[in-house]
């Protein structure tokens, strides 16, 4: 091999080896600082795109669930409403029962007929004053509806359910093909014939508010079930993309003692290639 002191080749290889081994150790110590693979998109362009979509998805359905818990609370404060309304229904059915009974005076059925009265009043509070985040619950436009979506164009769901006006007109359906609302508001106890007539429609009340409390129910356990699929998805979802971006620590560690020891044998090799010109010098003494 001749002799040149313009260009020292050795010295420019272990350069370029040497810049090589310390570009691949950063890499390395910016996976084990950050515990992600991909830190760029230099790294794996294409990985880090199926990581951001799948993170969109987590995203979205993570909301979703929010959603879907949050109807699930509308949907039990209606419940617990409708539970009281049945209530005071069940007390209505005593005092018509009460009123109906041939030993009972025209004054206590005036009486009766008073607590009655009451009770449509409280039953007609019930459904205007029952709210959830500041949004009256019942009335003729009152409708819950609950989006889930895992932010893609096919993977969304829309649960709905008509809650509907509740008061003392309006206590449920009744009527089967033609249904019709139940209406205890006409009702009077006064006398034993307006009692037994008033008796009908309380038992017809209270079929109709099991009826829409039936079906809340069943929309309420369709929102959890759903809820329990997306908690499911969100599982699986942020386990691919920790396969794709999370750093196999292990692997990792490993590079970084290689990488380490190159980088010391690449200086070492560097210091070497630099002194072997410097036998030039001896053709000069």
């Amino acid at each position: 091999m001749s002799l040149s002191v313009l260009n020292n080749i050795s010295s420019l290889e272990a350069q370029n080896s040497l810049s090589t081994t310390q570009m691949s150790l950063n890499q390395t110590l910016q996976q084990l600082s950050t515990g992600a693979r991909i830190n760029s998109g230099a790294d794996d362009p294409a990985g880090l795109a199926i990581a951001n979509g799948l993170q969109a998805n987590v995203t979205a359905l993570t909301q979703s669930v929010q959603n879907a818990t949050d109807g699930v609370g509308m949907l039990q404060v209606a419940d617990g409403a409708l539970s009281q309304i049945t209530t005071l229904l069940n007390t209505a059915v005593s005092l018509a029962t009460e009123s109906a009974t041939g030993t009972v005076s025209d004054n206590q059925r005036t009486s009766l007929q008073a607590e009655f009265a009451s009770i449509q009043q409280e039953i007609t509070n019930i459904g205007t004053n029952t709210t959830y985040n500041g949004q009256a619950i019942f009335s003729s436009v009152a409708a819950l509806t609950v989006y889930m979506s895992d932010s893609s164009s096919v993977g969304a769901t829309l649960i709905s359910v008509t809650l509907g006006q509740v008061d003392d007109a309006n206590l449920g359906t009744t009527g089967g093909t033609t249904p019709t609302a139940v209406s205890i508001a006409s009702d009077n106890l006064s006398s034993a014939s307006g009692a037994q007539a008033a008796l009908a429609d309380i038992n017809a009340a209270i079929q109709g508010v099991a009826l829409l409390r039936g079906n809340l129910g069943a929309t309420s356990n369709q929102l959890s079930s759903a809820v329990n699929v997306m908690n499911v998805q969100i599982t699986n979802l942020q386990n691919a993309e920790s396969g794709i971006m999370d750093a196999n620590i292990g692997t990792t560690t490993a590079n970084l003692s290689k990488f380490s020891i190159l980088e010391q044998t690449g200086i070492a090799a560097l210091q070497q290639s630099n002194q072997m010109q410097q036998a030039v010098l001896k053709l000069l003494q």
